[in-house]
């Protein structure tokens, strides 16, 4: 008799491989602990609708590699081809924009698409994905990035290069729009069916196209990048200089878009020569109207997910003890200066530190480090940057004390005396 085998493009973990997939979830889970992220499981079978609703109509997902069949009830059912619309959904569902200020978010497991197999790369595949919600403060975009420099130097991998760009807004889009359909519309015999179809009703797509003869059109367009209103061009000039502050390196390609209709902003990808062709390991960005779209109020958002397969190729090979968690509570521009430093010390030490990103009231934060379990607030204003000093309050006894205006220091005095591993 013939034994039955996996599916093609599905396949079993074991042996070396499963132990790579366990230093990336145990990794990932590590440094989102430090920074504040809160673990969720959604289902992997969802209705079709989430999917075309959020990734778009025009796009390859889609149109050629969901996995849908019609249920027994007569309802479309999708096996999810990826986790932010999932997320997005569970984050309305359960009304989480109403109960907390930011929202941040992790989940992984497994994601279908009905892609041909390759290497690193099946149709059911794995993801660590990451989502922020409630902030359009370009921070955030840094942090995550430089929070996964620091998950990927913990894994041993070295070789790798972060590419950004910006995709702008709607407004931007429009004026683009225009001028991206006259160019294309001058080369119409160039271009592939589907491109050609995609021509009016999402031109912005063209660019996503895995054609030849399509990808030689696109190396000659204009760039999305030369329309971006003010707002979005000084989004992103704030993003890379937290990427500066933050040490981490990254690349600017202009014609660096995602296969998915909600970006907006800022977009990235992490990527590995050692990967070959399909070299993309880890890749996301901003968007700030799906939410929106999606039936709940505005909210700003930012995301992205590191594919375990494509990561586990380049991978070098008890339960923790509760950490005091930190909160960052800053008083004015002059303060929020010391935010990245502030961040960057206390998670070198391990850590957990939080924070909020608008810097309202010293009141409001003090409320919002409650809220948050926080242990310790650390309080710094212009009189403490005037005396180079920074208050430190036990949120248990109300104690409180001041350190030396030092956030290296800081957090190496405050590991030593009320953290013990």
């Amino acid at each position: 008799m013939e034994k039955i085998r996996t599916l093609r493009g599905f396949r079993d973990i074991l042996g070396e491989d499963i132990g790579k997939f366990k230093r990336i979830e145990d990794a990932s889970r590590c440094y989102l602990d430090l920074l504040g992220f809160a673990e969720i499981a959604t289902p992997v079978l969802e209705s079709t609708d989430l999917f075309i609703r959020s990734i778009g109509d025009t796009t390859d997902i889609v149109e050629k590699e969901m996995f849908t069949f019609t249920d027994l009830g007569g309802d479309s059912l999708t096996l999810r081809p990826e986790a932010t619309a999932g997320v997005v959904r569970a984050y309305l569902q359960a009304g989480m924009y109403a109960k907390e200020r930011i929202s941040k978010i992790f989940t992984i497991g497994p994601m279908f698409r009905h892609e041909r197999p390759q290497k690193g790369r099946f149709r059911q595949f794995h993801q660590v994905d990451v989502e922020v919600f409630g902030t359009d403060d370009p921070f955030i975009d840094a942090e995550l990035l430089w929070m996964i420099s620091l998950l990927l130097a913990d894994l041993g991998v070295k070789r790798y290069s972060m590419e950004v760009n910006s995709v702008g807004c709607k407004l931007c889009r429009e004026e683009f729009r225009t001028v991206l359909v006259s160019f294309f519309e001058t080369r119409k015999d160039r271009l592939c069916e589907d491109c050609l179809r995609r021509l009016y009703k999402n031109p912005l797509r063209i660019f996503d196209c895995k054609n030849a003869q399509c990808i030689e059109v696109n190396s000659e367009s204009p760039l999305l990048f030369d329309y971006l209103c003010t707002e979005c061009g000084s989004h992103f000039n704030s993003f890379l200089a937290y990427m500066n502050s933050f040490g981490v390196p990254v690349t600017v390609n202009k014609r660096l878009v995602r296969g998915l209709d909600y970006y907006t902003k800022t977009v990235f990808e992490i990527t590995s020569d050692e990967l070959g062709a399909q070299k993309a390991f880890t890749a996301g960005g901003r968007y700030d109207n799906l939410v929106e779209e999606m039936g709940g109020p505005k909210t700003p958002a930012i995301g992205f997910a590191i594919g375990m397969e494509r990561l586990a190729l380049i991978v070098g090979g008890g339960e923790r003890p509760r950490k005091p968690v930190f909160f960052f509570a800053y008083l004015g521009e002059k303060a929020k200066a010391y935010l990245a430093p502030m961040v960057k010390a206390f998670v070198d030490q391990g850590l957990p530190i939080r924070y909020s990103y608008e810097g309202k009231s010293l009141k409001s934060q003090m409320r919002y480090a409650d809220g948050l379990g926080a242990d310790f607030v650390l309080i710094l204003g212009d009189e403490e940057i005037n005396r180079k000093a920074i208050v430190v309050r036990n949120m248990k006894d109300k104690d409180q004390f001041e350190l030396p205006l030092d956030p290296s220091g800081l957090a190496v005095e405050l590991k030593q005396r009320f953290h013990k591993e």
